[in-house]
């Protein structure tokens, strides 16, 4: 048995088609109720419902042997897994937000609000830019409307939310979108298996993504 850690909510269900559509289906997950493990003996695999954010974790810890997690998440964290497809899902953009008028002044610390610290640090490293990182878990937009922030680093996918209060993305940082990762020890002992997954699913995505 594979043991697949999906991500919990409408990416988890997404994912779950496609790796229905490559040959690796499981009627008992579309039945109704609170059961977070199923299994399908005749493809061999084993499917759990995980927080997305945790996704990489089981994955890394042994729990799962291969799993879908966001790429904001890996960039993030780090965790030592094996990246092995873009699945084109899920897709965003981690950006810099802010008052569409801000000027950045040199000459003092850019203060940055975000939930995505390493990401924030990364950015503004490369920039030789001088930053205060205040790490909240929610709402960041608060952040500049309350004078917490200068700027904001966050995913946006539609910029509805920022629209509505007054705020604009001022810099693109990176693409994000769904990714298939791997156990290293998995990948290892059940590398024909995995890649065999790999191959099918890789096919699934790029023709949703021609």
């Amino acid at each position: 048995m594979l043991n697949i850690a999906l991500p919990k909510g409408r990416l988890g269900e997404v994912v779950f088609d496609m790796f229905a559509a490559a040959g690796y289906d499981c009627p008992a997950i579309r039945e109704p109720g609170r059961k977070l493990i199923f299994e399908n003996e005749s493809t061999g695999v084993r499917y759990f419902w995980v927080k997305p954010s945790d996704v990489s974790i089981y994955v890394e810890r042994g729990a799962a042997d291969i799993g879908v997690a966001g790429k904001d998440i890996l960039l993030e964290y780090a965790p030592q897994v094996y990246e092995l497809a873009d699945l084109h899902v899920g897709k965003c953009r981690m950006c810099v937000a802010g008052f569409r008028d801000f000027y950045d002044d040199p000459d003092r610390t850019l203060r940055v609000a975000t939930k995505f610290s390493n990401i924030a640090r990364q950015y503004y490293a490369g920039k030789s830019r001088l930053i205060d990182i205040i790490h909240l878990n929610g709402s960041i937009e608060l952040a500049p409307i309350l004078g917490l922030s200068d700027v904001i680093v966050d995913i946006v996918e539609t910029g509805t939310t920022l629209k509505e209060n007054n705020l604009a993305v001022l810099a693109e940082i990176l693409p994000i979108s769904a990714r298939l990762i791997a156990n290293k020890a998995s990948y290892a002992f059940a590398c024909e298996q995995i890649e065999t997954l790999t191959r099918r699913i890789r096919a699934i995505a790029d023709r949703r993504n021609p």
